[in-house]
């Protein structure tokens, strides 16, 4: 029953493993001034892109409307917001996002990690639509006048940047951004309305971000692909493109609404009543690179209303996103056991406070997790041990009984003699697998850590490995983690009724299995199981120390027992006589 437990386990780590593939991320650390200030003028040229429908109505537009504006400027310019932990950079020409670059997070070149992309015939975010689309082509193209724009970094307070806009024709719009000096939130406040002999008609609009996240510049293998998020009646609900192929519109009550991967999210926060709007992009890459297109999500926000909408763009890190919403948090998935894995998570970070090095921190907080579960898997080996004891007479019972059919009566006879055995040797037949089965939750919720973390992206371990949150580019570890399974493997005690074909496999195929599955698994992910397979060897040792070896009765076979029984008698009948 043991071995079955431990194929339960690996298998449900093989099946996470084909479940997710790796996202290749660089380091969670402060960029330097200099690299901040580079980053700024990097604007990355947009690129064609091919749209899956339905696509929005064109939003974007190259050239301002014909004609001079009656509010406006008379060039194109770009305005620069940079606080404690983004570098904002928005265009003039429509009053749209242009860059927002997160300072703490870096991308492949050690740069600030963008989460705009600039892709040729989609829509900059805060891109405008309204039902005319004329009205809308010189909302997105006209060149707005600015004001309030900060001419030095933020380091306390905000900054609200006003954009303005107005045609000859009486078309209006005013767009106001709020930017903190600390966080990934923006505030926006949109007016766009038609104006005629002293009248203003409000005009509804429809916001547009365009494709977001992606983890921009990064190894496209990702755990997690870029995917609409929304969270409604208390619930997250993930949107894949194949959700998009059958249904791009969404409407409801939202507590938030966007687009998300496996470390980064840009969404509407609380826009209540809305409907949103997904189009999947595909982005090429360029001509002369081996790297496969990009698979992207724009998104659309109608909601009625010109109340200020607040937007996140920024990293999925658990005190991030706590201090927005505690709903918020759940837009981080950590599966099934994510009551586990929050706890899991301020363990790993408390011991980092100390260690200073996630991958240390790693095998400290694994030998703590398997010092804590010590007493569980004693029990479980000296159960097996127990099991392992009676396997003999266990077969001898089996052995009568294997010529009935299951549909016998008499097969019943079998389990009665078998748990009459186990009782008076002191045994419970679920003692070895209840144990193991209650460390599962615990391995499951951990592996669902390292692979989502933030934390780990980019982190160095020591060595070959720079990136915990990608594979060992040396494979040392997934080879070492196989080899100490099959030597853990050859330690544990045989169960009672083992099929020999079965505990062949489990010896030395799985290991095999779980070496190719961890060359291509998150380098965090196969340090904690190298150590955890090391930590199991060392207990098997101690357990098989303390307990002594196994003390296995020999049972003859049933034939031999009847003619040692005769020949006692006929000794017998010859001393009477």
């Amino acid at each position: 029953m043991e071995k079955r437990v431990l194929i339960a386990i690996v298998l449900c780590f093989a099946t996470l493993y084909l479940w997710n593939t790796l996202v290749v991320k660089p380091v969670v650390k402060p960029a330097a001034p200099g690299s901040a200030s580079q980053a700024t003028n990097r604007d990355p040229a947009p690129v064609a892109a091919q749209v899956t429908p339905p696509v929005p109505a064109a939003v974007e537009v190259d050239a301002a409307p014909p004609g001079s504006p009656a509010i406006g400027e008379a060039e194109e310019r770009e305005v620069r917001v940079e606080t404690n932990d983004v570098i904002a950079v928005f265009t003039n020409r429509g009053a749209r996002l242009k860059s927002w670059r997160l300072k703490r997070y870096l991308d492949e070149e050690k740069l600030p990690q963008e989460l705009v992309v600039a892709v040729d015939k989609q829509p900059l975010p805060f891109a405008l639509q309204v039902a005319d689309a004329a009205a809308t082509a010189a909302l997105n193209g006209g060149l707005y006048s600015v004001s309030g724009a900060p001419t030095a970094p933020l380091t306390s307070d905000s900054a609200r940047v006003r954009f303005e806009y107005a045609t000859q024709n009486g078309l209006h719009a005013v767009k106001e951004f709020g930017i903190a000096a600390s966080g990934y939130i923006v505030e926006f406040t949109g007016v766009v309305e038609r104006r005629t002999d002293d009248r203003a008609t409000p005009l509804p609009y429809t916001i547009h971000w365009g494709p977001a996240v992606g983890d921009v510049g990064q190894n496209v293998n990702s755990i997690k692909r870029a995917e609409g998020i929304v969270f409604q009646d208390g619930k997250v609900r993930r949107l894949s493109r194949k959700d998009f192929a059958s249904q791009a519109v969404y409407e409801g009550t939202f507590g938030y609404a966007g687009v998300d991967d496996n470390y980064f999210m840009t969404a509407a926060l609380f826009p209540g009543a809305a409907k949103v709007t997904y189009t999947p992009v595909t982005v090429p890459p360029p001509a002369d690179s081996k790297e496969p297109a990009r698979d992207l999500v724009s998104y659309a926000l109608e909601s009625p209303g010109a109340a200020p909408r607040k937007f996140f763009a920024g990293p999925k890190d658990f005190d991030v996103l706590a201090a927005v919403d505690r709903d918020v948090v759940r837009a981080i998935d950590f599966g099934m056991f994510a009551v586990l894995v929050v706890p899991l998570l301020r363990s790993l970070k408390w011991v980092n406070g100390f260690v200073g090095n996630y991958g240390w921190s790693i095998v400290v907080l694994t030998i703590i997790i398997n010092a804590i579960m010590f007493p569980l898997r004693h029990k479980s080996v000296v159960s097996m041990r127990k099991m392992q004891e009676v396997q003999p007479e266990v077969k001898a019972i089996q052995d009568r009984y294997s010529k009935l059919k299951a549909t016998d009566p008499a097969k019943q006879k079998m389990n009665t003699e078998m748990m009459a055995l186990y009782r008076e040797r002191g045994i419970n037949p679920a003692g070895g697998c209840v144990p193991m089965l209650l460390t599962m939750p615990v391995l499951i919720a951990f592996y669902a850590l390292l692979s989502g973390a933030i934390e780990l992206r980019g982190a160095p371990f020591f060595g070959w490995i720079h990136d915990l949150s990608v594979h060992d580019p040396m494979y040392i570890t997934p080879v070492l983690t196989g080899a100490t399974m099959l030597w853990q493997q050859r330690l544990m005690p045989a169960a009672a009724g083992t099929d020999p074909t079965q505990q062949k496999m489990m010896m030395y195929v799985l290991p095999v299995v779980m070496t190719v599955t961890f060359m291509r698994s998150p380098a965090g992910v196969s340090v904690y199981w190298l150590i955890s397979s090391l930590w199991g060897i060392g207990q098997q040792y101690f357990t098989n120390y303390l307990i002594g070896p196994p003390n296995i009765r020999a049972v003859r076979p049933a034939a031999e027992r009847r003619v040692k029984r005769l020949g006692a008698g006929k000794a017998e009948a010859a001393a009477r006589d």
